[in-house]
């Protein structure tokens, strides 16, 4: 019994305006985009993230998700210096003592989503 993929699903309410922030700023590709359903989802290298309108099944008045999402990269100094004056910063790009050098923005929505590498 195994657990092959995890593929974090984010509601909101500016469904076009998310995929165009993830493809304009992070540099995605819309893979999939269902007007009808609400539904879309974007994909770079092996990030995977589904997006979606709220619907009947989920209360939902805004994105309220209390962690975040860790996205591994081996550049994150590249990362860091793409984004710092595009983007929400949380916290800037620092070497941490647990061996990660890493930072935090905010997408368009709130979520929150941290850069990392391991210092070798």
């Amino acid at each position: 019994m195994n657990l092959n993929k995890l593929t974090p699903l984010l509601r909101t309410k500016q469904l076009k305006e998310t995929v165009d922030w993830y493809v304009n700023t992070l540099g995605f590709t819309c893979t999939d985009f269902v007007h009808e359903y609400g539904f879309a989802r974007v994909q770079l290298h092996g990030a995977d993230i589904m997006l979606a309108e709220p619907n009947a099944h989920y209360p939902f008045d805004e994105p309220n998700f209390t962690g975040s999402f860790y996205i591994n990269t081996n550049d994150a100094n590249a990362w860091w210096e793409k984004l710092k004056d595009t983007c929400r910063v949380c916290y800037p790009i620092e070497t941490f003592d647990y061996g990660m050098r890493e930072f935090a923005i905010f997408d368009i929505n709130g979520y929150l989503l941290q850069f990392g590498q391991p210092v070798v």
